[in-house]
């Protein structure tokens, strides 16, 4: 993008788009305000600079402010603000004084605005950004069946927006995250180098991000033995499951707990754990995290471990542990005998242990992390991996912000409850970026034909040569007058510099009119995609290239 001259960087995070880049990110907008007009959705604008007190009804000013997400200033008479990265709460307190009645709902309102959000890490371009376009919707039900259509409503919105933008989306169960709520999709666009990680079930359509997916984990083989007495065993330096799994061959990692500690840290305090998980598995930060309702999560250091357990790092286990720690294993340890695990003194496991007997049963949650190959959860086929970015992102967040922020209304049986909400948001520039990224080629963009700039390029290869120019502009007119969005190209540069400019700026179609009319009396046209090109009539070129764009757009749209 930043070679074909379509954004310029002002500084990390922050980017400038270019006359042709904005052109396309209206397109894009059209196609989304279109498509939510039409399911019934009503545009309003909320002001970007948010006062601290609303987040603070919400609960969530402190959540933001410790994870460092959200700019924050404060004005000449002392008043804090947050420069928005998300608006519920805005569009929560308007809902909260223009919302009475049942009979007002359903609705839900929506703004295509700026959002900013205080990136680590901005990288990739328009992908990961501190300021960027979005279209963020909010539904206002009586009720969760309501909220339930209202959020099938949106999800097939969804569906027809990225469609009509020529793109590859596909809906995934995902983690809601920061904003909350209970059900949560994203949609992604396939491409090779997306961040996203995705594991898919072909044959049952089931798709999930993999800090949400799940999969049948084996289990291991001697569950039906009988209980055996537990006892110890001197393990000198032998600390991870492949060390414990070659110093004692008759037990492979599937046999084995590992216990992994570390603290989930709150606004206001921190918390032990120990997790509990089976020696051939991984955990899944991500649920682990929602599973502690920390913040974030830290491993314990080698020191911190010493301390706590009063054994180096490597010999932890539930046997014996602290109660300063509260633990919960993974399901998969749920039901194991005769297992091998640390008891918190260095150079020495555990064998045989059974759970309920040497150690209190555990609480179990699901933070196991499902991989490729697995054993998709719905029939059992093996998960394929595939790559994508996210570009939208929809949650039933059902009375989180409402209850918290008082926005009620009277029901049909005369008493007064919290509103039902959703929430549905489309990155528009990340939209944009991310079809660079699943279409570009190695000679540059390759633009689908809905989010094109111009959608065709006429190109004067001659532009001194009076004929030539003329027969150039008698197309891109033609072109113009039966609704193409069309460009000319008269710059003054070599053929061979114009022509690897244009092919670098992705134009779906370029009319070239240079040496086949003075040899043949025809023009070239050349399909960006395909890479093919032919020789036409001028006359015949208008008729042509309206057609295929118009059949384009027809099958866009019924797809």
């Amino acid at each position: 993008m930043a070679r074909a001259g379509l954004i310029f960087k002002v500084s990390s995070g922050l980017y400038a788009y270019s006359p042709m880049l904005w052109k396309s990110l209206k397109k894009a907008q059209g196609i989304v305000r279109d498509e939510l007009d039409h399911a019934g959705c009503l545009e309003i604008q909320a002001p970007i600079l948010q006062d601290r007190q609303l987040w603070e009804q919400s609960g969530r000013w402190d959540v933001y402010e410790a994870s460092g997400t959200m700019f924050t200033s404060t004005d000449r008479r002392g008043t804090t603000y947050g420069l928005a990265p998300t608006a519920e709460e805005v569009v929560t307190a308007y809902a909260r004084a223009t919302v009475k009645s049942y009979k007002q709902l359903p609705i839900c309102l929506y703004q295509i605005h700026t959002k900013f959000r205080d990136e680590i890490r901005p990288r990739f371009g328009l992908l990961r950004v501190k300021e960027f376009l979005m279209k963020d919707a909010y539904s206002f039900d009586v009720s969760d069946k309501a909220l339930a259509d209202s959020y099938e409503n949106m999800r097939l919105a969804y569906h027809r927006i990225f469609r009509r933008m020529g793109l590859e989306a596909f809906g995934v169960d995902a983690d809601p995250g920061d904003i909350g709520g209970s059900g949560s999709m994203e949609f992604m666009l396939a491409a090779d180098s997306g961040e996203d990680a995705i594991l898919i079930e072909e044959s049952s359509g089931y798709a999930a991000n993999v800090e949400k997916a799940t999969s049948r984990a084996a289990k291991p083989a001697g569950q039906d033995e009988a209980p055996r007495d537990m006892r110890v065993e001197d393990t000198p330096g032998v600390r991870t499951c492949d060390e414990l799994s070659a110093f004692f061959p008759n037990v492979p990692p599937a046999r084995m707990v590992k216990t992994v500690l570390f603290k989930a840290i709150h606004t206001d305090h921190e918390e032990f754990w120990a997790a509990l998980i089976r020696g051939d598995q991984e955990i899944n930060e991500v649920k682990l995290r929602n599973h502690t309702s920390g913040l974030e999560l830290k491993m314990l250091s080698d020191d911190e471990i010493e301390a706590k357990t009063g054994a180096k790092q490597g010999f932890a286990g539930p046997i014996g542990l602290s109660d300063t720690f509260q633990i919960v294993a993974d399901k998969t340890v749920r039901g194991m005998v005769n297992l091998l695990c640390g008891l918190n003194t260095t150079d020495q496991h555990a064998l045989d242990v059974n759970i309920g007997r040497d150690f209190p049963e555990p609480t179990y949650a699901d933070f196991r992390l499902a991989r490729e190959g697995e054993p998709g959860p719905t029939d059992g086929d093996p998960l394929i991996l595939k790559r994508g970015i996210e570009v939208g992102h929809i949650f039933q967040l059902g009375t989180k912000y409402s209850a918290a922020m008082g926005a009620t209304f009277m029901a049909e049986n005369g008493r007064e409850q919290p509103l039902v909400m959703g929430c549905y948001g489309i990155g528009v520039s990340r939209v944009v970026a991310a079809a660079i990224e699943q279409n570009a080629d190695e000679h540059g963009v390759v633009w689908p034909v809905p989010l094109a700039p111009f959608e065709v390029a006429v190109a004067c290869l001659s532009p001194k040569d009076e004929e030539l120019s003329q027969v150039a502009e008698d197309i891109y007119t033609q072109l113009g007058s039966q609704g193409v969005d069309v460009m000319l190209d008269d710059r003054k540069l070599s053929p061979g510099a114009k022509l690897k400019d244009l092919e670098l700026l992705g134009f779906p179609f370029t009319v070239i009119v240079g040496r086949a009319f003075r040899d043949e009396g025809k023009v070239e046209v050349r399909n960006r995609r395909e890479m093919s090109s032919e020789l036409v009539a001028p006359e015949l070129v208008t008729q042509q290239l309206t057609t295929i764009l118009e059949d384009l757009r027809v099958g866009l749209s019924d797809s």
